[in-house]
């Protein structure tokens, strides 16, 4: 997706007032104007668990440890990381908070060389950015230890929400850098929730001393300070101002099931094409697809999302004599979500036997909580899992549970709404050769068998290793006959929509 500009984030006019009473309590004679501007606010957290994959690798293949300390904590079975004792202040002009917190959270491996500690975490609501003071540590076998150390280092922009709880994230560049992965660039963290422990009471300004016998003054109530809620200012393009619930006017949806199925079609194995109609289009250099023209429901309360798109694609291969042994057209591509948990189904015609609404794969997105923004609702890098029946559709060439591409999903739920532009070019046309027959690298096969000896170091098990989820282009077809050979390609080539073009190990 596109990256977009930050905009300040302001809070609700009842709240800023409330704050502005609050800032006037706390005032004393002759504070200036600016002073009365700012409110102090204390007793906040801040929890993030950075992203749930990063956490995986250091406990599992890095063999490492996260230990928090100065009040830091982290949620049991390598959960999420809290940190504490927020202080700060909200702007009652501008209409934004400035947290620090307290706490510190050091990684460490000793297998991978690495050792990070993360402090002085900040989040700031004008930027839309949590920060933090990072000091990293990398260890080559035979080659002196390297610290760099940085202060203030954006980690992740936050879309900011009224309430503060699991608020979507995105992972910056120098996160990626700090976490040793250049595929964190944009991708999705973990969602980060903030809230106030304790509310503050503002000390009331002192009463003068009565110095006659007169009834006192009476000394001002103290308001109370109310949490702060982030919201949009007036001047900023729209956003969260649909309703929760609603009609889908329009939408993308992005899936490549797996580049090395594409690539095999249009390879040396099969010579085949790819094309895409209705309305369905596929980026340049045989990329991945676009369907559009989303229809459905949505829900943001209940975190519920069904959506329908337009367009088919169609692959064709082992061509004899005009006659195709692969031809497959994938269509009316459909998604549900029910708290970033759901499916992905297609009707699928492989060889004139069609079947409809077939589910394909478990869908989890990194997030459950579906959030409007400028009138669209957008899940990026969702995972795809290769479901039973999708298994059986593959003709048992990948086994159920195998990770397949991820989604990306784009709907708008305003009439005025700009959905996202493509990153990449892209055409309705064909992709890759279609002549030449079948019998390359065999001695006597037919079109329908492709080659018995041109990719042999596949699996037929469907595994991670040595299969063609792995090999990058060419599938063992010597494992396949002809019909096997066009039941794996049926399978294999439910591929949907996408906004960009991927490159997918």
């Amino acid at each position: 997706m596109p990256a977009r500009a930050r905009r300040p984030l302001a809070l609700a006019a009842a709240v800023a007032t409330a704050a502005a009473l609050g800032a006037t309590a706390l005032a004393t004679a002759g504070a200036t104007t600016a002073a009365a501007a700012e409110t102090p606010l204390t007793g906040y957290e801040l929890t993030w668990g950075i992203k749930q994959s990063f956490r995986t690798y250091v406990t599992g293949i890095a063999a490492g440890t996260f230990t928090p300390a100065e009040g830091a904590t982290q949620a049991a079975s390598n959960g999420a990381f809290t940190f504490v004792d927020g202080t700060g202040t909200y702007d009652t002009e501008g209409h934004t908070l400035d947290l620090g917190f307290k706490g510190s959270l050091n990684i460490v491996s000793k297998a991978h060389g690495f050792d990070i500690t993360l402090s002085d975490v900040k989040f700031d609501s004008a930027t839309t950015e949590i920060t933090a003071d990072v000091t990293k540590t990398s260890t080559t076998p035979g080659a002196t230890p390297v610290t760099t150390k940085s202060e203030d280092a954006p980690l992740a922009t936050v879309t900011v929400t009224r309430d503060m709880k699991d608020m979507a994230t995105k992972l910056t560049a120098e996160a990626a850098d700090v976490f040793g992965s250049a595929s964190y660039e944009n991708a999705a963290g973990d969602p980060l929730t903030l809230v106030q422990k304790t509310t503050p009471t503002p000390t009331p300004t002192p009463t003068p001393t009565p110095t006659k016998t007169t009834t006192p003054t009476p000394t001002p109530t103290p308001t109370k300070t109310t949490t702060p809620s982030p919201t949009r200012t007036t001047s900023a393009s729209p956003s969260e101002t649909s309703a929760t619930k609603g009609e889908i006017v329009d939408g993308t949806l992005g899936w490549g099931v797996k580049e090395s199925f594409r690539s095999y079609v249009v390879g040396s194995v099969a010579k085949g094409k790819i094309a895409a109609s209705g309305g369905a289009t596929q980026g340049t250099g045989n990329g991945v697809f676009t369907f559009v023209d989303g229809t459905g429901t949505y829900d943001t309360d209940a975190d519920t999302l069904s959506a329908a798109f337009a367009g088919a694609v169609n692959f064709k291969g082992h061509e004899t004599n005009g006659e195709y042994g692969l031809d497959l057209t994938l269509s009316d591509l459909k998604t549900e979500l029910d708290g970033g948990a759901g499916e992905l189904t297609a009707d699928v015609d492989s060889l004139g036997e069609k079947s409809a609404d077939v589910v394909l794969a478990k869908l989890k997105a990194a997030s459950g909580q579906l959030t409007v923004q400028d009138g669209v609702i957008e899940l990026d890098d969702v995972t795809a899992t290769l479901t039973d029946s999708g298994a059986k559709a593959f003709g048992g060439f990948y086994t159920a549970g195998t990770e397949l591409d991820p989604v990306d999903l784009a709907v708008a739920v305003d009439e005025d709404a700009q959905l996202p532009d493509d990153d990449g070019e892209s055409t309705t046309g064909g992709s890759g050769t279609s002549g030449g027959s079948g019998t390359s690298g065999t001695t006597g096969g037919t079109g329908t068998t492709g080659s018995t000896t041109g990719s042999t170091t596949g699996s037929t098990t469907g595994g991670t290793s040595g299969s063609l989820a792995s090999t990058g282009s060419d599938v063992p077809v010597g494992a396949l006959g002809a019909a096997s050979a066009v039941v794996v390609a049926a399978g294999a080539g439910v591929v949907v929509a996408t906004r960009r073009r991927r490159t997918v190990s």
